[in-house]
C-alpha cells in the first residue's frame, strides 16, 4: 500500500464501486432507460435497447448518445431513469468507517447526476462522507471516459491529481484518470462491460471488493 502513501484526496465512482455489483441496482435504471427510448424513438424494447448499448459503448453513457443524435434534454432523461427504488442497497457499516479513515479530501465523480447520487449515498449510510460531487451536469456532458471530465474536476476543485487516488468498477475509465496522474485502482466485480479495454498499463491495483481493501490500506 506505500502507493498510497502521500494520496491527499480520494475519489470514487459510485454506481458498483461503493456498492457491490451484485446489488444489481443498474437493472431497474436498464429498464427505465429502454422505457425512455422506447418512448423517444417509437420502437421496440430489442431496438431500444440495442440503440441504448451502442451508445453506451461508443459515447461513455447512454445519455451522451442520446442527447448527440436526438437532442434529448439530460436533465429530463436523468429524471425518468433514476425514478427507482434503493431496497437493493445496504449500509456497509466496515465501508463507511473506513472511508470516514481516509486522510485528506473525499469527492465522488459520477456519470449520474447529483440528485441520485445523494440518494444512493444516503441509503449506503455516506451522506456525510464525502466533501463534492462530480456529476455529469459539471463535466458539461462529457462523461467519463472523456479526459476532459477529469480535468474539470481537477481545476474546479483545485486536486492536485498526482496525489489523488481514484476507484472505478470501469475499467476503461480509468485510463484517463492515470494518464493525468493518479493511482487507478480497478473494482474488477463483474459489472456489464466493466472489463471493457483493460490495461495492467493503466491499473494499480485490481480488486474485487472496496471494503477489505481499504480495511488493508488502514492496517487491518
Amino acid at each position: 500500500m506505500r502507493a498510497l502513501h502521500d494520496v491527499d484526496c480520494w475519489i470514487f465512482d459510485l454506481d458498483n464501486t461503493l456498492y457491490p455489483a451484485s446489488a444489481d441496482l443498474f437493472a431497474l435504471i436498464d429498464r427505465r432507460m429502454g422505457e425512455y427510448i422506447c418512448d423517444l424513438l417509437g420502437c421496440d424494447a430489442i431496438e431500444a435497447r440495442r440503440v441504448q448499448k451502442g451508445y453506451f459503448l461508443d459515447h461513455g453513457t447512454t445519455l451522451a448518445g442520446l442527447m448527440q443524435h436526438h437532442a434529448v434534454d439530460p436533465h429530463h432523461f436523468l429524471d425518468y431513469v433514476h425514478d427507482i427504488d434503493m431496497d437493493r442497497l445496504a449500509v456497509d457499516a466496515a465501508l463507511v468507517r473506513h472511508i470516514e479513515a481516509l486522510p485528506g479530501r473525499k469527492a465522488i465523480f459520477t456519470n449520474g447526476d447529483e440528485p441520485y447520487a445523494r440518494r444512493v449515498l444516503a441509503r449506503l449510510g455516506l451522506a456525510d462522507s464525502f466533501e463534492l460531487i462530480h456529476d455529469i451536469h459539471a463535466t458539461g456532458y462529457r462523461p467519463k471516459p472523456d479526459p476532459q471530465g477529469y480535468a474539470m474536476l481537477r481545476d474546479t476543485h483545485g486536486i492536485d491529481l498526482s496525489r489523488a487516488a481514484f476507484f472505478e468498477d470501469m475499467a476503461r475509465n480509468l485510463k484517463p484518470a492515470k494518464a493525468l496522474g493518479m493511482r487507478t485502482i480497478w473494482i474488477n466485480n463483474g459489472s456489464e462491460s466493466g472489463h471493457v479495454g483493460a490495461d495492467s498499463g493503466f491499473i494499480d491495483f485490481e480488486i474485487d471488493h472496496l471494503t477489505p481493501f481499504l480495511a488493508n490500506f488502514h492496517g487491518e
